[in-house]
């Protein structure tokens, strides 16, 4: 890009940047200290308003920039990313949304703690929450650098690298300060920036070929070098039984993982009643087909217009494709038009990972400090505060006071690790890497929740058992798939450590995750407390003492 295209993408990556800083500091003026007002935002949003901070929540830099790359690489398979992420959401309207609003306070944990003890079960499901997020975390960072490194013609590391610690730094930010609120007024101006650009650049693209979706996907297939094929399946998951096994994996990692995401669990507790938090996910969902709806028409109007070739060659694993588009529809390289389109997706797209970054941040954050730390030393805490002569009301305010400290304490932490894992994953598909977080949330998170809303006999052992046994066999066979080592755009491709076949381990460890849950279950010499179950059961369906 020349010099006056560079300062046009970094002056609205500026007014970006500016923007979300503002709605920081106006949150930030606005809290009282309170976990409530840290966690959720005093519940104080209506279902539009968090229909639309869900959908900035999930419509994230995988969305815009991975899964249009994907299906510009390979076509029809890369439709199924589109797809599972628009299909998830059916699962969380029936079966989760309105049953965690009532259930819960602020945590996935809170859901399953009302049914059995609550200590081991808040270590474990933190553990497995944070893991989630550092996964999708990674994925968003990812993002971020392959498409700043291109629009600022940094095609080395350093590029790379200075955006990765800039979006640490400002997600931190965001958490320490706004906390909820400010993370929800990103995202809702995020959701209107996002569906704005995906919609000026699908109209285009229809534009190009007259609306003649016919002429599109025949001019994607040509250029794409794989001609029919390119419409058909198979192209990525077709080449033997491994690939096929893949495909399987991933889309039911896709299709349950979104119940299981800790970020996306969170967002029910913003709104004041269970109804509300319904309505957030019908709101949600009409936002959010329209959306992978329009991915697909990018996808292949970048195969076409781009050509396959291209993108491949731009980034191995389709991250810029979006970019390029923007420049060919506005009049091709070296144009003003062009380089003005790419600098409005490009804001688009790091608006998009910025509020991101913040939900997924503040949602790790709140599993180390509500469910971690407030388990290993929220007992000690009170006996101290207590000895001094404190009043119980004064216990737990003082005691929600440091969970909030703590908080804002992980962020930073939890930033620093998905920093250092981003720099490693730089050449890994960033949609490729949210379906590994999917598979997780799926394997670890989805067992336990509908364990424990569901099944009257279950049990502590059971929920441990459900969450260890579904987070360890994923991560475990992740480390040891060719997504790590033994491939070309591995983490480590020098070395080969690569003995499970598969890139998602959703396949294996989300059956694993159920079976611990029910072995633990029917194993258990301790007996499920019944009235518990029927509590939480009345509570679930009619909102009866909810938060």
């Amino acid at each position: 890009m020349t010099g006056s295209h560079q300062t046009l993408t970094l002056l609205l990556f500026s007014a970006v940047v500016a923007t979300t800083l503002a709605i920081t500091s106006w949150a930030g003026s606005r809290r009282h200290g309170s976990a409530e007002e840290f966690y959720a935002g005093g519940r104080l949003f209506t279902p539009m308003e968090n229909g639309f901070a869900i959908a900035g929540d999930y419509m994230s830099a995988a969305s815009f920039l991975g899964i249009s790359g994907l299906i510009a690489l390979y076509g029809y398979d890369g439709m199924l990313y589109s797809i599972g992420f628009l299909v998830a959401w059916l699962v969380v309207l029936l079966l989760v949304a309105e049953l965690v609003r009532n259930c819960g306070r602020f945590t996935l944990a809170d859901v399953v703690a009302a049914r059995v003890r609550e200590r081991p079960v808040r270590i474990a499901l933190g553990a497995s929450s944070v893991a989630v997020s550092v996964l999708y975390l990674v994925a968003q960072m990812v993002g971020a650098g392959s498409l700043v490194a291109l629009l600022l013609g940094g095609a080395g590391g350093a590029a790379h690298t200075w955006t990765v610690l800039g979006v640490g730094a400002l997600m931190v930010t965001y958490v320490c300060f706004g906390g909820m609120r400010a993370t929800t007024w990103i995202q809702i101006v995020k959701a209107v920036l996002l569906m704005g650009g995906a919609l000026a650049l699908t109209v285009l693209v229809l534009v190009r070929f007259g609306g003649d979706m016919g002429a599109l996907l025949t001019s994607a297939a040509e250029r794409s070098g794989y001609g029919r094929d390119f419409l058909a399946p198979g192209l990525k998951y077709g080449g033997g039984w491994a690939a096929r096994l893949d495909f399987l994996s991933l889309g039911l990692a896709l299709v349950l993982g979104t119940a299981g995401l800790p970020h996306i669990l969170a967002r029910f507790y913003t709104v004041p009643t269970a109804r509300a938090a319904r309505r957030s996910v019908v709101w949600s969902i009409g936002l959010i087909g329209s959306f992978y709806l329009m991915t697909i028409v990018l996808g292949t109007g970048a195969a076409a217009l781009v050509g396959t070739g291209a993108v491949r060659e731009s980034s191995p694993a389709g991250n810029t494709a979006i970019p390029l588009l923007s420049v060919e529809l506005g009049g091709g390289a070296g144009s003003r038009g062009g380089a003005a389109l790419s600098a409005l997706a490009a804001a688009v797209a790091f608006a998009t990972i910025l509020a991101v970054v913040a939900g997924i941040t503040l949602a790790a954050s709140a599993a180390v400090a509500h469910d971690l730390y407030a388990s290993l030393r929220g007992r000690v805490r009170a006996a101290g505060v207590r000895a001094k002569g404190v009043r119980e009301d004064g216990v737990r305010a003082e005691g929600a006071r440091e969970e909030v400290r703590v908080a804002r304490f992980a962020a930073a932490v939890i930033g620093g690790v998905a920093i250092a894992l981003s720099l490693l994953a730089q050449e890994l598909n960033v949609a490729f890497l949210v379906g590994l977080a999917f598979a997780v949330a799926a394997s670890a998170n989805l067992p336990v929740l509908l364990y424990a809303l569901f099944w009257r006999r279950f049990t502590t052992r059971g929920a441990v058992w459900a969450v260890y046994g579904g987070l360890v066999p994923a991560v475990t066979l992740v480390l040891l798939s060719p997504v790590v080592s033994g491939a070309p755009h591995a983490l480590f491709p020098g070395i080969d450590f690569a003995l499970f076949p598969l890139e998602n381990p959703g396949l294996v460890s989300i059956p694993l995750g159920f079976f611990a849950g029910w072995l633990g279950t029917v194993t258990s010499r301790e007996g499920a407390d019944v009235a518990r179950h029927a509590e939480t059961e009345v509570r679930s369906l009619t909102g009866a003492g909810a938060v």
